[in-house]
This record gives C-alpha cells, structure tokens and sequence, in this order.
C-alpha cells in the first residue's frame, strides 16, 4: 500500500492550503506525536502524515512513543505547555487529556464531523464539545472455523444458547468450543463488555442481575468444559495462536488478526457479530482506535496547521484508504458501508461498529476504575472464589473507590 495514501491525498487535495508556507512568517513546519512504534504502522502513518502535511503547506515531524508513555508523557508536557501541535490519543484516553484544558475543541476550526456514527463521535467528545476524530475504529467480532463447524454440523451461534450448544458440540480432546480473553487487564474487560452491554449491564452499576447473567456465561463456558481455563491468562495474541492451531474453534478477536489468518491458506474461517443474548439482537461492542487532537498552544497559525493536517486524516477517502491499509473500519457511516462491500471479511466489523459504543461514554474519566473492577471480577469468577454476583459486588466497590 506504500505510496497509496500519497496518492489518495493528492488526488483529492484534501486539508486545503498552498505553497506560499514559505513566505516570512509563516509555519512551514509542525509536530506530531501518537504511540505507532512498531514497523510497518510507523512508517504507514509517517507517509500519511507528510501527505496531509504537505496538502496543508507543512511539514509533519512526527515522534512515536510506546503506547504506556504516551500519556504520562502528554500530561508532563501539558503541564509545561509544550505539547505537540498534533497528538494523537487512545479514544478512553481522551477524557482525561481534555479535562486538563490541554485540547482545543475542532469546531474552532471548522473541522467537518459530519457522518461519524453517534457513538465514535462520542468517544472524541469531552463535556459536549468534540475535540478529537477518529480516521478509523475497530470492534470485536466472533471469528470461527469453518470446517470444525461443517463436521460438527454446527451453524454459526447467533444467540447465547445458540453459543453454549455450539461450544460443546466443537469441544473435544486437544480442543475448545470457545475462547475468550479474560485476562486482568482492560483487554479483559473490553473482551467482556459485549456481553455485559448486549444484556443491559451497564458500567455505572456494575452489581445488578444483568451482569451477573453476562459473567454466568463465562462461567458456564469455563465450567462446562467448553472454554479453557487458561482464558484467566490469554491476551487476544493467544487467542488467535490457539484458533490458528486448531485449538479453538470459535474466538473473539478483532479485525487486525485477519492479515495474519490469511496468510494461512490451510485455514478456512469466517466472522460474524458476537452472539446476543436473544434472537433478533443486535450486540453492543466496544469501540477501540485513536482520536486525533489539536492541543491549546499560543501559536494560532500553528494549530490552524494541524487542524487542516487532522481534517484530511479524517476525510472520506484518507478514511477508506487508511481502513483497507489497517483492516479497520472508516468512522463515517457511508464510508463504511462501502467499504463493507469492497472488503466482504470487514462485514461483521462494519456493521457492529453501527451499534458500538465508547467505554467513556457513561463515566467519562471514571471509567478506569470501573474497568478495573470488571477484570477483577471476570478473574474471581472464572477461578470459582466468587459467584459471578459476589464478584460483581466487589467491582462495584471498586469503581466506586476514591
């Protein structure tokens, strides 16, 4: 896809502005910072960046930092006001970010948020003001294996019972029906807030008959044999080791393991939304992907740059450029739904991101409390030292802590 985007850019002439950067006075160049170090995601965005860059009349010096230093460092530099004039964040992190007044809001700027579906635009907005965009989110999706279904003349689950049966049915020695990621980490909870949402549960209040049916499932699946205890520990990198090897049959996972399933050609699998609690359902997943930002700065003409720079990132065709690069899903809706028919394994992704929801989109800056309380309660569970409502009494204490 190298030289792709370039192209895409040019062609369109997206982000506005000239050559005549380079009259006195004027910003020729600016600085970007976002958490993209590993090969070949660095270089893909710093081709894209120096694209939209160049459309806006500048040059984009972009830094990379590992994900866990990008925001320790992006409030260090806040407080010394030295922040980049374009930083990227992860969407949950953008509440915390714009609640120190370190962001500017986009609409100073004229950005264009038009199309975005509801709940990725609220995964860039903070106290009803937008100030971050997203070229592109991902979700969760239920990846299965076509020929273990086949034999086990199972159809792929679309409800939770549907799940249960077709989970034992696959499980045999040396494999399991399901897999899920379950670990103690925010890759637990975002694994499990499909089902705690699907079925009413809600992050402000964790301890309610909802979520306690949400986490049964999981206990059920680990009790019964049909999912591995060792879910307590995978990370969805795990997950999709086991499914590629034939060691479990069904997995939740997201879009960006298709480029490495697909280079298996002895592997025939296929994806559909996760399973709802009842028939007719659509479920609720969670939205991941980064936001683009302007932070405050005394430079005007600075940030009026790296507005025009971010306005191209999320244009329609940067958006379905940069989704076919990434296997990710473009923000605006009818960016998606074409892009769903041009790339058919994207389907199921496109059309969960319609229903999908912002972790911070109830509790704001309050979220990673109640994150925490639902690994911890996932974990308590699953090992049997709680029932699934004991444990979820102890999130609820937990997200409530000061």
């Amino acid at each position: 896809m190298t030289g792709t985007i370039a192209l895409v850019v040019a062609a369109t002439g997206c982000g506005g502005g000239t050559g005549a950067e380079s009259a006195p006075g004027k910003v020729t160049s600016i600085t970007a910072l976002d958490y993209y170090t590993d090969e070949p995601e660095h270089a893909q965005w710093g081709e894209i960046l120096s694209a939209c860059g160049k459309s806006a009349g500048v040059r984009v010096e972009q830094t990379s930092v590992p994900g866990a230093s990008l925001v320790p460092k992006v409030l260090q530099r806040a407080s010394s006001r030295t922040l980049p004039d374009l930083l990227m964040l992860d969407n949950p992190d953008l509440q915390q970010i714009a609640q120190t007044g370190a962001l500017t809001p986009l609409d100073r700027y004229g950005v264009d948020s038009s199309g975005f579906a509801k709940g990725i635009l609220s995964a860039g907005t903070y106290n009803g003001k937008v100030y971050g965009l997203a070229p592109y989110v991902s979700t969760i999706a239920l990846f299965y294996n076509k020929d273990m279904l086949a034999k086990a003349g199972v159809a792929v689950p679309r409800t939770w019972d549907e799940l249960k049966a077709a989970a034992a049915k696959l499980t045999r020695p040396g494999r399991y029906g399901m897999a899920v990621d379950a670990n103690a980490t925010f890759e637990g909870t975002w694994q499990f807030l499909p089902f705690l949402w699907s079925n009413g549960g809600d992050e402000k209040r964790l301890d309610t008959p909802q979520a306690a049916q949400a986490l049964q499932l999981w206990v059920d699946l680990v009790k019964s044999g049909s999912m591995s205890k060792s879910v307590l520990n995978w990370t969805q990198a795990d997950l999709h080791d086991q499914f590629a090897a034939g060691r479990a049959a069904m997995m939740i996972n997201g879009p960006w393991r298709i480029p490495a399933l697909d280079k298996d050609k002895n592997l025939h699998w296929g994806v559909a939304p996760i399973p709802a609690p009842r028939p007719g359902q659509t479920p609720v997943t969670p939205l991941g992907g980064e936001v683009w930002t302007v932070p405050q700065s005394a430079a005007t003409a600075r940030q009026e740059k790296a507005a025009q720079v971010l306005a191209c990132l999320n244009s329609s065709s940067i958006m379905l450029a940069l989704a076919k690069q990434h296997f990710t899903v473009p923000s605006r809706t009818a960016v998606a739904a074409q892009y769903a028919e041009q790339v058919p394994s994207m389907a199921a992704f496109v059309k969960s991101v319609e229903a999908a929801r912002a972790r911070t989109g109830e509790l704001g800056v309050k979220w990673p409390k109640a994150a925490t309380g639902i690994y911890t309660a996932i974990q308590s569970a699953l090992t049997g030292e709680q029932t699934p409502e004991e444990a979820l009494r102890h999130a609820q204490q937990i997200a409530t802590s000061n």
